[in-house]
């Protein structure tokens, strides 16, 4: 992504930029999230626990009941947060949708912004189970299931750090070209950037994208932006593999191979098998591709094609995917 006259909005849980808002008092600052995400990211701080009226220090509040029937209880007083925190979170989510966010980062295991595993107390027993999501989390996924979130700690997992951010740059072009070029045209013109990088995660989402914009004006626009979207974002949720990412290699060199020398070929082919292997991070055979794509003439679509260069190089993704 070579144009960085861009700048991103994501919500963020407050005390991962390190703000004193925990039940303790305390922070649990994330620096990939301030000293690196934070060059290219304007942050929307929000603590859920402070912001419904909750101080700091403050009794600690975990889940309780079932996945059915979720309750968010201080477990010494007894107090019910359930019906506050909901109705606090419809009314900040009316402010944040009003800023047009680009993804959201949130606290691991907090009863309030936990997205995945959140520890939920039996009623009975007074065991937890790891079935539970916190309550503003719930309520922000189904306000806009679009929108990227992920959890913190699941971003010092390389390849889900990738794909949040690759998601999260999708999302931001997604949203520019609604509002700058709203037309079936402009949605030709988008989709055509972005064939590569739906292959590489879903040829399913590929095929059923393509068929969707061949209908052209034949449907409704919201309805085509509309299921557009969620198809894109299914898409690019869908993991990436290797092999997948070596499929789109290969599609892309068909651009270029006529064109290059037999050695060329070879060494190129080589070096797609040795990443396949594992044996190479992605941004090998992606520059010695560029390389050649640089170097010979290709249709304008292919040199366009955001797979190519997703996000800012200097995030370093792809040298450890």
């Amino acid at each position: 992504m070579d144009n960085q006259n861009f700048k991103l909005r994501l919500g963020v849980s407050g005390c991962l930029l390190g703000e004193e808002v925990r039940y303790n008092g305390g922070h649990k600052h994330a620096p990939y999230l301030t000293h690196v995400l934070g060059q290219y990211v304007d942050w929307v701080s929000v603590c859920p626990e402070v912001e419904v009226g909750m101080s700091t220090p403050r009794e600690s509040i975990r889940l309780q009941g079932t996945v059915e029937d979720t309750h968010l209880v201080g477990p010494k007083s007894g107090t019910d947060h359930t019906d506050a925190m909901k109705t606090w979170a419809k009314t900040r989510l009316d402010d944040l949708e009003k800023l047009d966010l680009h993804g959201y980062v949130l606290k691991k295991d907090s009863p309030s912004c936990g997205l995945f595993r959140v520890r939920l107390y039996n009623l009975e027993t007074g065991i937890p189970t790891r079935d539970g999501q916190g309550v503003f989390a719930q309520v922000l996924t189904e306000r806009l299931p679009l929108l990227p979130v992920e959890e913190e700690g699941r971003l010092n997992d390389l390849p889900l750090r990738e794909n949040f951010i690759e998601r999260v740059f999708a999302y931001y072009r997604l949203k520019e070209m609604i509002k700058e070029n709203p037309t079936p045209g402009g949605l030709v013109a988008f989709h055509s950037g972005m064939k590569m990088s739906i292959l590489a995660h879903s040829p399913k989402h590929y095929r059923e994208m393509g068929q969707l914009v061949a209908l052209g004006s034949t449907i409704a626009w919201d309805e085509m932006i509309e299921t557009y979207g969620r198809l894109m974002m299914e898409g690019l949720h869908v993991m990436s593999t290797r092999g997948k990412h070596v499929n789109v290699l290969m599609h892309v060199m068909g651009f270029v191979k006529d064109k290059m020398t037999g050695l060329d070929k070879a060494e190129l082919l080589e070096v797609f098998e040795t990443y396949r292997k594992g044996l190479l991070p992605l941004i090998v055979p992606i520059t010695l591709l560029k390389h050649h794509l640089n170097r010979n003439e290709v249709p304008d679509w292919v040199m366009e094609q955001v797979y190519l260069s997703p996000y800012p190089g200097e995030l370093m993704l792809r040298n450890h995917v």
